[in-house]
C-alpha cells in the first residue's frame, strides 16, 4: 500500500513520459500519454467518407462507394490498424486493460463534428462476453458517449455465434453472418452511430445497420478506432 502511494506521490511530480517510446511529453502535445513524435501516426489522413479507406486524391469519397455505396453513412476512425494504436486496441481486449477504453475513444471524440443522437455498439455473443469479461466495443461506446454528450444504448443481441470471419470471400461473410443478430430495443432516433474496436470487412456492422434501417432509422455512422483494408476474395 505505501509502495503504491510513493510511486503515484512521486510520478506524479516528475514529467509526463510518452506510454510508447518514454520521451517527456511536450506542452504543446494534444494528449498527456503521447508524446508529439508518436502523435504523428495517429495524424488524420485523407479517407473516403464512406468506407474510411486512405484515399490519395481529394474526392470526398472513393469510386467504390460511388458505384456501390455501403448501408451507412460515415466511417469516423482513429487510423489504420498499426501501432501504436494496434496496441492499444490489443492490450484492451486481451489483457483486460479496461481503462485503454477511454484512451482510444479520447482520440476519436476531436474527429467527429455532429455526433449521432444516440451510440450503441457491435455486441458479442453471450459465451464470448463471457469468456472475456466485457465487450471492448461497449466500454469504447460508454466514453465517447459521455465525452460527446450523446446517450448511449444496447440495441442489439447476437443470437448465435459465429465462425471467425477471417479467410472467408464475401459471400462466406455474409452467409455466416445471417440472422446472427436482432434489435432488442425500440429505436425513436433518425441518427444512430454504431461503435467498434476495429472495421475490417464491414460484414458484422452492414447487418446491424440493416436492422437500424428497417426500425425508421434513416442515418448510420460507424465509430471506429481502426480501420482495416477489406481482404480481397
Amino acid at each position: 500500500m505505501v509502495a503504491h502511494w510513493l510511486k503515484k506521490y512521486t510520478t506524479d511530480l516528475l514529467p509526463p513520459h510518452c506510454e510508447v517510446c518514454q520521451l517527456e511529453v511536450g506542452q504543446s502535445a494534444d494528449f498527456s500519454w503521447l508524446c508529439e513524435h508518436c502523435q504523428r501516426y495517429i495524424t488524420e489522413v485523407k479517407r473516403c467518407s464512406r468506407c474510411g479507406l486512405p484515399m490519395e486524391t481529394q474526392m470526398e469519397v472513393c469510386g467504390k462507394c460511388l458505384v456501390e455505396p455501403p448501408t451507412w453513412q460515415r466511417v469516423f476512425c482513429v487510423g489504420d490498424y498499426q501501432q501504436p494504436i494496434s496496441g492499444y486496441v490489443h492490450r484492451l481486449k486481451y489483457e483486460r486493460q479496461f481503462w485503454q477504453g477511454a484512451k482510444l475513444a479520447s482520440l476519436l471524440v476531436p474527429r467527429i463534428q455532429k455526433p449521432a443522437e444516440l451510440l450503441t455498439s457491435v455486441p458479442l455473443h453471450w459465451k464470448r462476453q463471457w469468456y472475456r469479461g466485457f465487450n471492448q466495443s461497449e466500454l469504447i461506446a460508454l466514453s465517447l458517449a459521455k465525452s460527446l454528450n450523446r446517450p448511449y444504448n444496447n440495441l442489439f443481441k447476437r443470437t448465435r455465434a459465429t465462425s471467425p470471419q477471417q479467410g472467408k470471400d464475401r459471400a462466406q461473410r455474409m452467409r455466416n453472418l445471417h440472422d446472427a443478430f436482432r434489435l432488442i430495443q425500440p429505436v425513436n432516433v433518425k441518427h444512430v452511430a454504431i461503435v467498434d474496436d476495429v472495421l475490417t470487412t464491414g460484414s458484422t456492422v452492414q447487418h446491424l445497420c440493416k436492422l437500424l434501417l428497417e426500425a425508421g432509422v434513416e442515418t448510420v455512422d460507424i465509430y471506429c478506432i481502426c480501420r482495416t483494408p477489406e481482404p480481397t476474395s
